[in-house]
């Protein structure tokens, strides 16, 4: 008979800087790099259980943002299903470190990605975390104040070839 699977969350944990930093955690039993997540609590939802065990487990407040994907692997013999969310982490942690957890480092995408000890967290961090970095930058350049609109004059406008005419010229030089 199969056993039901293991429910846990994590997050991708972002710290905006010159080049953003990834949080990756080592566990005290193990010595193991991984990151953050942990099992859900009985009642709460995958959501909330990833951002208590990232707060838990890295020490920082964090903001959750999208979900970025789900890992499936076996430990234990039985299967393990862990929900990731994009988070955002200031800059200085608020409470000391759960007693499992030895370490946290805040480390380049790249770096991250080849000191995790588990080889489908790498995995999942290579193909996810651009993701989550792009999905940084995009959420940092909204909040900025956009640039001032330039208005053309009627006048630009007809001066420049209408887009029905360069596509025109476009199939015209292709066939």
């Amino acid at each position: 008979m199969a056993r039901t699977p293991v429910l846990a969350a994590g997050g991708i944990v972002l710290r905006q800087a010159a080049t953003p930093l990834v949080a990756i955690v080592r566990l005290r039993k193990r010595n193991e790099w991984v990151l953050p997540k942990g099992k859900l609590d009985r009642g709460e939802t995958p959501r909330a259980a990833a951002e208590r065990e990232v707060n838990e487990e890295t020490g920082h407040d964090v903001a959750v943002h999208e979900f970025l994907g789900t890992l499936v692997y076996e430990s234990r013999g039985g299967s393990k299903v862990v929900h990731f969310w994009r988070m955002e982490a200031g800059a200085e942690p608020v409470r000391k470190l759960m007693r499992d957890v030895k370490a946290v480092e805040w480390l380049p995408l790249a770096d991250a990605v080849e000191r995790l000890s588990r080889g489908y967290e790498r995995a999942f961090l290579e193909n996810v975390g651009p993701i989550a970095m792009a999905a940084g930058r995009v959420a940092e350049i909204g909040t900025r104040t956009p640039e001032p609109i330039r208005v053309e004059t009627i006048n630009e406008v007809r001066d420049r070839r209408s887009l029905v005419q360069i596509m025109r010229d476009w199939f015209r030089r292709a066939a």
